[in-house]
């Protein structure tokens, strides 16, 4: 016997018992009909089709299952009358508390609420500014602060109001109008893509920060899903991902699904985003490097998965691309991160941080323009005319476009890897230092500009009260409690680094003469954040923060004013 006839005989005992159970569900669900009307029958199946379907939507929804039955429970908690007069009355306190300690104003001052009824003059307006500007308590000018200003060069600063002075005006809405600000803009995006050596059909946009460069990218690789048929994209990122992800997942209708860290590398743990992939998987993230611990993910190990799998890659280097393009040149070797790993599709880099570029400007990019296209917005039957966009906003900036084009002419290659090569120094100083305190610890192996500070023995965010009181404004994290700095351009400045290392030494000295005190002012209430099971209740307190960025009452004097709630990005 051959063995196509051995096979065939094989089929034909499966397909025998496959018939024998088929017709034993036939009997038994005729039995389970029998006696029922057509009538019933019907109304059966439509009923068990609408259960089936309810079943489905309950189960597979942007949000786990267990994030919606623990957030219903909380809501149905708030709700008892005593417990949840005691969580509102607390979460007002919390609100008014942030108020006083956050937007004081000084002794005389005012809001304005309407407009003057005579316009005032150019000598009142300006003095009405330099009254605004002395509300500042930080002076990010002396390299105290984490992040936030990455320049601050004078004689950049004088030429980036002149040439904004000089397209105040312009609109790149209308290239036809202003073809020079077109012209600015494709040259910033080129330049930007040879940087990070894309091919011939790389390309990009320019947007107004990172958050809308990632907001992009998602936006594109979700529609990109839809065409693949997947109905429900997911985007799977690292836990230290930006939050700008999760931003784009509440957007645009996404599921995020986070991965977890290596616990000693602090990367993307790759075999858990390897189990973490579906059919549903619309793209995956990594960042180089991120921003809690200033740490470059496995690019080229997840990049390929990406290929395996056939599913687009991102790249955020927001943060810290205008320094990890340079840094070979400025004699710091790094892993392959950009368009020479095969998978990478897109890459998004800050202009406004290690570009030096003003505040508005952030490039998206992609290796071809196939993915470029799912980003752009198109309304061709809109009565106004044919209305197309690249990104969210209609109506842009043109200064802001010829401000970052003019700081990267003004920089040159030259500049901008010595200013890496300050910057990447003084991260490599402060880390080897900081490694040789007693009591605290350095997370990882930073890489780039983010050092992070934890503690097995004391609570961190003692060291960042003390560090605060010594004029330091350091970044707050959590999960796990840790500190950072972020290292620019204003810590190279003599002293300031040997200054930093210092003061932690001293305040460090100071806590482990009695490590298990209790922590107070703000650190307490980063602490206090991070234990609350009811993640809604913090959010409302962020919601009511935010409120109050555009209040114009005045709340209470009654508390000690103090900086630093928010993160210095």
């Amino acid at each position: 016997m051959s063995a196509l006839d051995s096979m065939e005989e094989n089929l034909q005992v499966y397909k025998e018992t496959a018939i024998l159970y088929l017709d034993g569900v036939k009997k038994l669900v005729n039995a389970k009909c029998e006696g029922l009307e057509p009538w019933q029958i019907i109304a059966l199946t439509v009923l068990a089709t609408v259960l089936a379907v309810w079943l489905y939507n309950v189960i597979f929804q942007p949000e786990s299952l267990p994030a919606r039955i623990k957030k219903v429970f909380f809501k149905l908690l708030r709700k008892l009358p005593y417990i949840g007069t005691q969580i509102q009355l607390k979460l007002n306190n919390a609100v008014d508390d942030m108020a006083s300690r956050f937007f004081m104003l000084k002794d005389g001052m005012s809001y304005i609420t309407s407009l003057p009824e005579k316009g005032l003059s150019k000598s009142e307006v300006l003095q009405k500014l330099t009254e605004y500007s002395s509300l500042a308590e930080d002076h990010w000018e002396q390299g105290r602060v984490s992040g936030t200003v990455y320049s601050g060069e004078e004689d950049l600063t004088k030429l980036l109001v002149e040439v904004y002075g000089d397209f105040a005006w312009s609109n790149p809405l209308h290239s036809d109008i202003f073809p020079g600000v077109r012209k600015m803009e494709a040259e910033i995006v080129r330049m930007t893509c040879t940087l990070f050596h894309g091919g011939p059909n790389s390309c990009g946009t320019v947007t107004s920060g990172g958050t809308e460069s990632i907001l992009m990218a998602c936006k594109a690789y979700r529609d990109l899903a839809y065409d693949r048929g997947i109905s429900y994209p997911e985007i799977l990122a690292p836990v230290s991902a930006h939050a700008a992800f999760d931003k784009a997942a509440h957007y645009f209708g996404m599921k995020m699904v986070h991965i977890p860290l290596n616990a000693e590398t602090m990367e993307v743990d790759v075999k858990a985003m390897k189990r973490a992939i579906t059919r549903n998987t619309a793209m995956l993230v990594c960042s180089a490097p991120q921003f809690p611990h200033g740490i470059i993910d496995p690019i080229v190990e997840v990049a390929k998965l990406a290929v395996k799998c056939n599913i687009p890659f991102h790249v955020d280097a927001c943060l810290g691309g205008f320094l990890i393009v340079f840094m070979e040149k400025a004699g710091f070797s790094l892993p392959p991160f950009d368009f020479r790993v095969k998978g990478v599709t897109s890459i998004s880099a800050d202009t406004h941080k290690y570009g030096y570029a003003p505040k508005g400007s952030s490039v998206v990019l992609y290796s071809d323009k196939k993915y470029r296209h799912y980003q752009f917005f198109v309304a061709p039957d809109w009565q106004g005319g044919i209305y197309a966009s690249p990104a969210i906003a209609g109506s842009r900036a043109g200064g802001i476009i010829a401000a970052c084009w003019a700081t990267m002419m003004y920089k040159g290659e030259d500049g901008y890897v010595q200013a890496t090569k300050k910057v990447v120094s003084t991260m490599k100083f402060i880390e080897s230092r900081l490694r040789k305190i007693n009591g605290i610890f350095v997370f990882g192996q930073p890489q780039v500009s983010v050092v992070a500070i934890g503690s097995k023995v004391f609570d961190v965010f003692r060291l960042s009260n003390a560090m605060n009181d010594k004029g330091w404004k350091l970044n707050i994290l959590q999960f796990p409690s840790s500190i950072h700095i972020c290292l620019t351009l204003l810590h190279t400045k003599p002293g300031v680094a040997e200054q930093f290392v210092k003061d932690v030494e001293a305040s460090v000295a100071e806590i482990m003469k009695n490590p298990k005190a209790k922590t107070t002012g703000l650190g307490a209430i980063y602490g206090m954040a991070q234990t609350i099971p009811d993640r809604s209740m913090v959010s409302e307190i962020s919601r009511g923060f935010l409120d109050y960025l555009y209040s114009t009452d005045i709340p209470a004097a009654d508390k000690t004013h103090t900086n630093g709630l928010m993160d210095h990005h």
